[in-house]
């Protein structure tokens, strides 16, 4: 049989674990209830639906660069009027027609803002906003 004898020299023979089993458990509650914070967008998007079928989705593209007029699928849009003439005869051939805005990086916040109104303006509600993946991403 063996006994417990305390050692008079001060040395720790066991670790209590219980303390970081409760450390770890407060841990595991603060990441289950922050993950659905973090999961959640805090802007509302409007993101395409898949479908079953082939059916590919039609987009009016507006290029916006730093330098130059704004782009309508290829198609340069010298005024505002311009853009608003191109993108509702757009939206007259697809009543369900989703614009996507390419704006330079050095664009001015104004400039884009005054592109998005224009499509409003000429019935498009549907509008996203086109980026790039990092540099180093993986597809």
């Amino acid at each position: 049989m063996a006994s417990h004898q305390p050692q008079s020299d001060g040395l720790i023979v066991g670790i209590n674990v219980t303390p970081m089993v409760d450390i770890m458990l407060v841990l595991l509650i603060i990441f289950i209830v922050t993950a659905k914070i973090i999961v959640t967008p805090a802007v509302p998007m409007d993101l395409p639906e898949a479908s079953q079928t082939e059916q590919v989705q039609v987009v009016l593209s507006i290029i916006v660069p730093v330098r130059g007029g704004t782009l309508v699928d290829g198609e340069p849009a010298t005024s505002p009027a311009e853009l608003q003439r191109l993108a509702a005869a757009a939206r007259a051939r697809d009543p369900g027609l989703r614009a996507v805005i390419h704006a330079d990086g050095e664009v001015s916040h104004r400039r884009v803002l005054e592109t998005l109104d224009n499509l409003k303006q000429a019935g498009l509600v549907r509008v996203a906003f086109g980026a790039s993946e990092p540099a180093g991403a993986e597809p």
